[in-house]
């Protein structure tokens, strides 16, 4: 028992030291850090990584207290390229983090160097072919990945499928995702007023938290949503319903109107420009139910 007194007694031996505001300020600013870590590490496969990294630590603590020298020093030697086997085995939870950072309403504030996305909005018709082409598709059970580029540049992505560069209309959405023709496999990419690409792969999203009745492709609009800005329409082949993916969330089932105000969003009128895609999540519903009574009214 002495030692293990002893080796609690020298990992708190910093407490002696005199707190001041500033100390106070910092465990609080890495209390707040080393929550949202975990929570983040939770959403994702790292989470069953860092589970294994805390069992190592515990057993690596227990070696230190009952002086087991060999345990330790195989302990000791793995830590030694730990840091290094960090980056690698967390990389891409990593460089999703770092995306999402960067993607950031203050810091594109800061680092705004062009007027990029001023130029690249869709025009009304383009939005209204494509509304058009996602529920004409939904009623025949067509599948469809049709990712809204924004501010954050797609070309990586864009470069994994077949360039088209076509003008959009919803003649040529629908041909293009009908079953058995070359190009229906993967997602279009709409740059402004042009589909750019067809057939391209999207990065599928590894948050543990969502829904076992999602397929890939609803996955793949997440995922994309995770590491850029940008606006993914989904149409599922099971049910035909149509979805969306935006900041790493997804709203299901949406109708046309609920539909136009997320592609109104990404379009940045003035009107629009300052709802938070939360708010309009919770209209969702009263939204449908507004379009329901329309529909009966105009049926009677």
């Amino acid at each position: 028992m002495e030692a293990i007194f002893d080796f609690v007694r020298s990992m708190f031996s910093w407490l002696k030291t005199s707190f001041n505001i500033s100390n106070v300020v910092e465990i609080l600013v890495l209390a707040v850090c080393i929550y949202y870590i975990i929570l983040w590490f939770m959403k994702t496969k790292a989470w069953t990584l860092l589970k294994g990294l805390v069992i190592i630590l515990f057993i690596m603590f227990i070696a230190q207290i009952f002086q087991m020298k060999v345990i330790s020093a195989i302990i000791s030697s793995a830590f030694s390229v730990g840091i290094l086997a960090l980056l690698i085995l967390f990389q891409p939870e990593i460089r999703r983090a770092l995306e999402s950072i960067g993607q950031r309403n203050f810091m594109q504030n800061i680092l705004n160097f062009d007027d990029r996305a001023r130029e690249m909005h869709f025009s009304n018709k383009s939005m209204e072919e494509i509304i058009r082409a996602c529920y004409d598709m939904g009623e025949v059970r067509t599948g469809a990945l049709i990712v809204m580029e924004n501010n954050v540049s797609l070309g990586e992505y864009e470069k994994t499928g077949i360039k088209l560069d076509a003008e959009i209309s919803s003649q040529l959405l629908i041909q293009i995702f009908e079953k058995n023709t070359p190009l229906h496999d993967g997602a279009i990419i709409v740059r402004s007023d042009r589909i750019v690409a067809a057939t391209c792969y999207l990065p599928v999203s590894a948050n543990m938290s969502i829904s076992k009745s999602l397929g890939t492709r609803h996955r793949a609009g997440i995922g994309i949503s995770e590491v850029s800005d940008s606006l993914t329409i989904i149409v599922s082949e099971e049910t035909g319903h149509v979805s969306l993916a935006y900041g790493g969330e997804i709203i299901r089932n949406v109708d046309r109107d609920t539909l136009r105000k997320y592609l109104i969003k990404v379009q940045n009128r003035p009107a629009v420009k300052s709802r938070k895609w939360s708010k309009l999540a919770k209209h969702q519903g009263k939204d449908k139910q507004n379009v329901e009574k329309s529909e009966v009214n105009s049926a009677e």
